[in-house]
């Protein structure tokens, strides 16, 4: 469990520059490491600096072949914007960036020593020169305080490793040694599935690189397993390697970048290249340290050199993605530094924060119109996925740019790993993981129109989200610009957040979740302190019902008498809520609040003020289409309800309704955080809403900051918005 995250991140990230500062110079007064004067001043200003392998020179390639590279690698990482420090062993001393002159020493020589964690005592001591392996690159790093390094690929468990008990020092040192390594993975010489277990044995973190979680095989793109997570560009990988360094597990962080496409060698080519060369290094007797570099050596003979094309275009994109990783890493840390104050535009701004529940769900769909009862089977399709209100919430909102902070409760059961992996582009560090109880379950049988027939829910670990876990992140709640709770909360903590909101002026939504707990917050004058609600009709009308206001005889099905209804039962929260978002279903959606200028207005207090600065500020050739007009601030604003049609979906294109109020209200949320005007707001709900209902999954993996945004709204043409005064 994650506690006071934000401050413990804080305090060791804001003394990072003097701790660095104190650290390079230590090592400068050793006699052991020489730290290069180009390395030596970006440590200690904080620029990003990217660490590089040196037996790829002395033992990986021929010479001059090597010493371009080892030139030409250097050049890639300054191109984006990173310090290259290859690491190498020169007559004794450890050096952390080399001279032109070093590199040429190292890759002409004909005497280097292959260095590890175990050699570098004897080396040092005899005054001996060599090149680095992972590990022991890895060492020379973490010393300096280095916490990106780039290589070819890792080491591993060779083939017939179980027998032999040949497993690379690399592995152990990813498990002991904290630093980020950037490779191709494991070479196909070695059997990658026990190396991928034994990774896994060391605590150690693996990411593929990209969309996919294929882990690559080197020279090869594809391997046949696959990694546990995936991050699918520089700034994903930037926050896990910053996760793992601010947690302090003491282990590294293993990012495999598949070699480019257009210059990846056969797999099976390289496969049955290998097999004949590790048939001759058995022949010969050759073993240990000296396999990889005659097995290497081998399958450029063998493959006419497609094996070396794609080894030096697998090192150049591994720099290039390195350095980028670097660069993007190094720009969170200077924020923290800076003290992390929010400012305009500051991409450092706090994150929303969601508190609801995480759900496994086991989604039934009908595949005939009616659905049998007495015990028959109805024929259909079953599906698991993955969803709970606030998760849902969570995902629609990272996919959207906002990265909220979850806070939710999960079991340590046999659904962990798979709702972990599920949701590996959300924080979820500060979840609740809890021994002994069961992750939230929730069974769904819809029918094949997509509505909901009947569900079962084991909801229990809910109630595990406490007012004690929850306050524990007091300080990610009074920054953050939004929060967030659906209706699976405890009573108890709904109240501890709008006490908080009372007292700090925060903006937050409840999501009613359905309608039975539609109204925990009513239950008393907790939810006066809410800023917005999206219920549905039915749960608006459970609201009402707590509160003893007058309620309709049955809920109307008439688009006319449900907007009027609606707006009947929103008017008297409006007394104290901002903002009532009554979701319609395929009537789309109806927004109830103050009119200002014709619009109603989605950001309260403080936002006002901006609305109106910013409409002021703005030439008339920058208005956005849709901008309201807003009059003097001293106009009176108007209690105004406007209705908001759905995208039209036919019912052969529906799959699931159950996540899509989540994404029309997430939608909602995110343009409101990027400071959209209402129209386009609601509209980027409108249309999260429309993709996740053509989508098996609750939230639409097709949701992102390309498909739903304001130049899409502004792209497509819209129904008429129809606006009542409530006056």
């Amino acid at each position: 469990m994650r506690i006071r995250k934000t401050m413990f991140s804080l305090g060791r990230h804001v003394s990072s520059m003097a701790r660095g500062t104190t650290q390079v110079r230590r090592l400068l007064h050793g006699g052991y490491v020489r730290i290069h004067p180009s390395v030596q001043e970006a440590l200690v200003e904080g620029r990003p600096v990217v660490a590089l392998e040196s037996t790829i020179i002395t033992h990986g390639m021929a010479y001059p072949l090597n010493l371009s590279m080892a030139r030409e690698v250097e050049e890639i990482v300054r191109t984006n914007g990173a310090v290259p420090a290859t690491v190498g062993i020169l007559r004794g001393q450890i050096h952390v960036g080399l001279t032109d002159k070093e590199l040429e020493f190292l890759a002409s020589s004909k005497n280097a020593v292959k260095v590890s964690r175990r050699d570098f005592p004897f080396v040092l001591s005899q005054g001996l020169s060599g090149g680095t392996t992972v590990s022991g690159t890895m060492i020379a790093a973490h010393k300096a305080g280095i916490p990106v390094f780039v290589s070819g690929g890792i080491g591993g468990v060779h083939r017939d490793g179980e027998n032999t008990l040949d497993v690379s020092a690399d592995l152990t040192e990813l498990g002991r040694t904290p630093v980020a390594v950037v490779a191709a993975g494991a070479k196909s010489i070695l059997d990658i599935g026990r190396t991928l277990e034994y990774l896994e044995t060391q605590g150690v973190c693996v990411a593929a690189f990209g969309e996919s979680r294929e882990f690559p095989a080197f020279f090869s793109r594809q391997s046949g397993f696959q990694a546990p997570y995936n991050v699918r560009d520089e700034e994903e990988a930037a926050k896990l390697i910053d996760s793992a360094l601010g947690l302090g597990l003491g282990s590294g962080v293993l990012i495999a970048v598949p070699c480019p496409q257009e210059r990846a060698a056969q797999g099976q080519a390289i496969e049955e290249a290998i097999q004949q060369a590790l048939s001759q290094a058995r022949s010969k007797g050759i073993t240990g340290k000296e396999v990889t570099p005659f097995l290497l050596q081998k399958l450029v003979e063998l493959t006419d050199g497609k094996s070396l094309d794609s080894n030096l275009a697998l090192i150049q994109n591994n720099a290039r993605v390195g350095s980028c990783i670097a660069v993007a890493l190094s720009k969170l840390q200077k924020a923290r530094r800076k003290g992390n104050l929010p400012q305009p535009g500051d991409v450092t701004a706090p994150p929303p924060v969601v508190i609801g529940s995480v759900n496994v769900d086991f989604v039934a769909k009908a595949q005939n119109p009616d659905i049998l009862g007495g015990g028959q089977t109805n024929a259909g399709r079953v599906r698991r996925t993955f969803g709970g209100v606030g998760r849902n919430l969570a995902d629609c909102l990272s996919r959207l740019g906002q990265a909220p902070l979850l806070l939710s409760a999960v079991g340590k059961d046999e659904h962990l790993e798979s709702v972990l992996h599920y949701c590996h582009h959300m924080d979820m560090s500060s979840i609740l993981q809890l021994e002994g109880k069961s992750t939230a379950t929730y069974c769904a049988v819809i029918t094949s129109a997509g509505e909901l027939s009947v569900g079962l829910g084991d909801m229990d670990i809910h109630q595990q989200i406490t007012e004690q876990y929850v306050s524990q992140f007091k300080e990610s709640l009074c920054q953050a610009p939004l929060v967030c709770m659906d209706g699976n909360v405890p009573l108890s903590t709904i109240q501890y957040v709008c006490q908080l909101a009372r007292e700090h002026q925060l903006a937050v939504c409840y999501e009613p979740t359905d309608e039975n707990k539609a109204s925990k917050p009513f239950l008393s004058d907790s939810w006066k302190a809410l800023t917005y609600i999206s219920p549905n009709l039915q749960e608006l009308r459970a609201i009402n019902r707590t509160l003893g206001n007058p309620l309709p005889a049955e809920l109307p099905s008439r688009m006319e008498d449900v907007v009027q209804a609606a707006v009947a039962l929103a008017c008297p929260l409006l007394a104290h809520l901002h903002c009532v978002v009554v979701t319609l279903g395929a009537h789309g959606v109806l927004l109830c609040g103050k009119s200002l200028g014709g619009s109603i207005s989605l950001y309260p207090g403080a936002h006002e003020q901006w609305w109106h600065q910013v409409h002021q500020a703005l030439p008339a050739w920058a208005i956005p289409i849709n901008f309201p007009s807003l009059p003097p601030q001293t106009a009176a604003a108007r209690l105004c309800a406007a209705h908001y049609p759905a995208i039209p979906i036919s019912r052969e294109e529906i799959v699931n309704v159950s996540g899509a109020g989540d994404s029309l209200m997430a939608g909602i949320l995110a343009g409101m955080l990027a400071k959209h005007d209402t129209g386009t707001c609601v509209r980027m709900g409108l249309l999260a809403a429309s993709l996740s209902l053509r989508s098996y999954e609750p939230i639409s993996p097709e949701i992102s900051t390309s498909s739903v945004s304001q130049e899409q709204v502004q792209s497509r043409s819209w129904p008429e918005v129809k606006v009542w005064n409530m006056d």
